[in-house]
């Protein structure tokens, strides 16, 4: 099989500025590389684009397994291409923590949506990173706006105690959930529910329409139990059926008032700003990590010293203080 010539920074710049789908996978296939020499074009790439992102309306869709986000993504973005807006969906698969492999499948199972000239989506593992969002989601996210997106829609892979990785990039956030499925609060963790901008109830059709409307008011008592947010936001609690396309134009509308409100109050661009100051560190975090573990000392020790601790030789915090002070030599 021929090898694609590897592009120019002037042409991945062309490819996403331009809104071609073609070039924006490219582009996302760059960033998403763990080249180093991908990784210094990548950085140069996001400096030359960076000036034309930030006008999405960027949005994080989490919930329990089997709630239906990918039904729902499919419904609710029929909806945004409805009211002539460009939509991404970023998808964060879970990839296995044994091969690495990960499923990849969303593509598939938002098959209408999909076909559309308007939306773009785009799989990707989550591999190691907290709370299965992939590392690079927020470059991928730029890159999206660049091309001209309006509505940027992040789905993660359930929920868990790192959903705050999604939080931290995202101006509105929005917790799916079912009803009839025990008792309501179960399963959740507070924390989760605290950073909800929204719940939304799915799957409130047919003979579960009483049960959604019951978990909507315990939902709702439990949203009165939190501090107020600091933006002023009242978080409310939607029920929907994705399959039925009922209740959806109702969140629509809701995502709609969050941003007219908080864009008055100053809120959305304060939001902004300290997310950036958060991935500011996040980013450090991350190559500091990186280069740790491919410093030669690391490379030639780091197999005796998991031996040592292994076998009880060693105990861990030793070892790491010493491979650690062999990296700073």
């Amino acid at each position: 099989m021929k090898k694609r010539r590897r592009l120019s920074l002037e042409e991945y710049q062309e490819g996403v500025l331009s809104g071609s789908r073609v070039g924006l996978s490219r582009a996302i296939t760059l960033v998403e590389s763990t080249l180093d020499s991908d990784n210094e074009l990548a950085a140069q790439l996001i400096d030359k684009i960076y000036d034309y992102t930030g006008k999405s309306f960027r949005i994080g869709i989490t919930g329990v397994p089997g709630v239906g986000k990918s039904t729902f993504i499919e419904a609710f973005g029929q909806l945004v291409l409805e009211n002539k807006k460009k939509l991404a969906v970023l998808t964060i698969d879970p990839s296995s923590q044994k091969t690495g492999g990960s499923i990849l499948g969303d593509k598939t199972r938002m098959e209408k949506l999909s076909r559309s000239a308007d939306a773009f989506i785009r799989p990707s593992p989550s591999g190691d990173a907290l709370g299965g969002v992939a590392h690079k989601t927020r470059e991928t996210m730029l890159l999206c706006e660049a091309a001209g997106y309006d509505f940027i829609l992040i789905e993660t892979v359930g929920v868990g105690q790192s959903e705050t990785s999604v939080k931290n990039m995202v101006d509105f956030f929005l917790l799916l959930m079912l009803a009839g499925a025990g008792d309501e609060l179960q399963g959740i963790k507070k924390g989760i529910m605290e950073m909800a901008d929204a719940i939304a109830i799915n799957k409130a059709d047919g003979d579960n329409i009483d049960r959604a409307e019951k978990a909507k008011k315990e939902y709702q008592n439990a949203l009165h139990l939190f501090p107020a947010n600091e933006n002023g936001w009242v978080p409310e609690v939607k029920t929907c059926s994705a399959v039925n396309s009922e209740g959806l134009v109702e969140i629509f509308q809701l995502l709609n008032k969050f941003q007219v409100e908080q864009k008055q109050t100053g809120y959305f661009a304060l939001n902004r700003k300290e997310q950036a100051i958060h991935w500011m560190h996040q980013t450090i975090h991350h190559f500091l990590k990186q280069n740790f573990y491919k410093s030669p000392e690391v490379l030639k020790n780091l197999s005796k010293f998991e031996d040592e601790v292994r076998q009880g030789n060693k105990h861990s915090v030793k070892a790491a203080r010493t491979l650690l002070n062999q990296y700073y030599k």
